[in-house]
């Protein structure tokens, strides 16, 4: 026997597709990263991400804003507060990470919202769809049977559907339709509210741009001060295009301060009587009083000026052993915001001196802690009260060189310390002071408390945007309620004449009905109006008593 071998045959197995290049994969990767940045939930991460993140702006200091508090911050928790530092935390809304999250939420927005703004479009633009082969299928069903013709029935149904946007069709002979759709409202107070989402995010971004704040602290006794330029304010925190070269032009006149405040020292009111220039007043000279309050802020010039906070300024006059007088007042910094406790330096220059040893010997300082409503407590000076009942100075007086020459920045509250350390500045005399009472130092040089006077804190807001945020949060609450409250439905009504026979001059009227959202209520409407549509198509059948 004689075994032949046979060749083998195989199926021809299947060519694998090419891979595609790097180019299309990479078109490939964009369209679909695309495709989920532009998804809505997408969108609603986004959003829930930029609240996320400003929680820490509302929570830990910032730097624009107070950086005092942040160097104290930092300083008291040490690592923690330095990683937080590096994270961007203190400057949160100019931060890398919050700047990213705000574009990329914008971006998604615009992305999303066009298709449906394209697609809403469409919507309106087209007619409502053919009526249901089995109306008894829908959710909302009822079937009646009424006297009439079934033309005049249609008649009559249609017209009770005003209101509704609708069309008639004829199916077969004799058989009419009526689609009727309403609530298309809904998805446009939908599109109104993100829409405005996306407007108020841009008037944010311009506000950043073009916005800027600054505060002052001003003496509360008549003084002047004028909205000229940068170096008018003691902090100033400019938008991205703001340089302060022109500010809008005011000026402001601080005739006096008054404060209430409740048993426990919490303040209840601030109010400082001031009066205002801007525009055709500055050219006029006319000022025009305003009683300007902490939540009353004056609105000039496209300006908001806000009443922040005050403080005392004890004024001291020097009378120097050659018989001639300096006075100086100026603002102390309050300690303890509960009985505005306060400390700072007045600073004084010999007269009739350029000669810098001259200067290097005789300059004087007045420091040390001023209690509005004094009390000695172990010896040293305290408050009970932030009201001006019982002022009173613990002076610490140095003579000496301030170090004002050094070609260094020097706070206005504090005296250098380097200089008390060289023995350049040197504690000459201390003394408890009330208004009217006075020291006198070795070399004859007399010091008095005189009174004691206030300064108010102002802040100055510039922001363009303002009205149009205003407007797109009024949008947005618009369509928020219109979207939650407005219903999306379809009504179908089907008009057929009732078989030859008995039922011969009748018509059989078939409504469905069909909710586009899942909010209830809308069987309750529906039984309603099927009910009156009912009635309308029984009105042509019915006869005249």
């Amino acid at each position: 026997m004689t075994i032949v071998d046979e060749p083998t045959v195989t199926a021809d197995e299947p060519t694998p597709p090419p891979k595609p290049g790097w180019l299309r994969a990479a078109l490939a990767f964009l369209r679909n990263a695309w495709r989920g940045l532009t998804a809505m939930r997408t969108a609603l991460v986004l959003l829930f991400l930029l609240a996320l993140g400003a929680l820490p702006g509302a929570l830990l200091p910032q730097r624009d804003l107070n950086p005092n508090n942040v160097v104290t911050y930092i300083s008291q928790h040490g690592w923690w507060g330095r990683l937080l530092d590096k994270l961007q935390f203190f400057s949160v809304y100019s931060s890398v990470w919050f700047a990213s999250v705000y574009v990329l939420l914008f971006v998604s927005l615009v992305g999303c919202l066009l298709p449906r703004a394209f697609e809403y479009t469409k919507q309106l633009r087209a007619k409502p769809v053919i009526t249901p082969r089995n109306l008894a299928r829908l959710p909302h069903h009822s079937k009646s049977e009424v006297d009439g013709a079934a033309e005049d029935v249609l008649t009559a149904v249609d017209g009770e559907l005003k209101g509704w946007r609708r069309i008639r069709r004829e199916e077969s002979a004799g058989v009419h339709t009526i689609s009727a759709e309403k609530g298309f409202v809904r998805e446009f107070g939908n599109l109104v509210f993100h829409y405005a989402m996306v407007g108020l995010i841009v008037a944010f971004a311009l506000g950043k741009l073009f916005s800027y704040t600054g505060q002052v602290i001003v003496m509360a006794n008549g003084s002047t001060w004028c909205n000229s330029g940068v170096l008018q304010y003691d902090s100033f925190t400019p938008g991205l295009r703001v340089d302060g070269t022109d500010l809008d032009p005011f000026c402001l006149k601080i005739n006096d301060f008054a404060a209430g405040y409740l048993p426990d020292n919490q303040p209840i009111s601030y109010n400082s009587d001031i009066e205002y220039q801007s525009g055709s007043n500055l050219a006029s000279d006319t000022w025009v009083p305003y009683d300007l309050k902490e939540n009353s802020p004056l609105r000039t010039a496209g300006d908001r000026v806000y009443l922040i906070s005050h403080g005392y300024a004890p004024q001291f006059t020097v009378t120097f052993p050659d018989g001639q007088v300096r006075t100086g007042v100026i603002q102390w910094k309050p300690d303890d915001n509960s009985t505005y406790l306060s400390e700072g330096a007045t600073k004084f220059d010999p007269p009739d001196t350029t000669d810098p040893d001259q200067l290097a010997k005789k300059q004087l300082a007045v420091t040390g802690l001023f209690a509005p409503t004094a009390v000695m407590s172990g010896g040293l000076i305290s408050s009970t009260s932030p009201a001006l009942t019982d002022p009173e100075v613990s002076a610490d007086i140095y003579q000496g060189d301030l170090g004002e020459d050094a070609g260094t920045g020097q706070s206005i509250f504090t005296i250098d310390q380097n200089m008390v350390t060289e023995g350049k500045l040197d504690k000459v005399a201390s003394a408890n002071l009330k208004p009217g009472q006075s020291t006198t130092l070795k070399d004859g040089t007399r010091i008095r408390f005189d009174n004691v006077q206030q300064w108010v804190d102002l802040q100055v807001a510039h922001d363009p945007t303002q009205d149009y945020v205003l407007l797109f949060a009024v949008l947005m609450l618009l369509g928020l309620i219109t979207s939650l409250t407005v219903k999306r439905r379809r009504i179908w009504v089907r008009v057929t004449p009732a078989d030859q026979g008995p039922g011969a001059g009748r018509t059989v009227v078939e409504i469905g009905g069909l909710a586009r959202t899942d909010q209830a209520g809308y069987g309750e409407e529906f039984g309603k109006l099927s009910a009156r549509l009912t009635d309308a198509a029984r009105a042509p059948g019915r006869k005249d008593d």
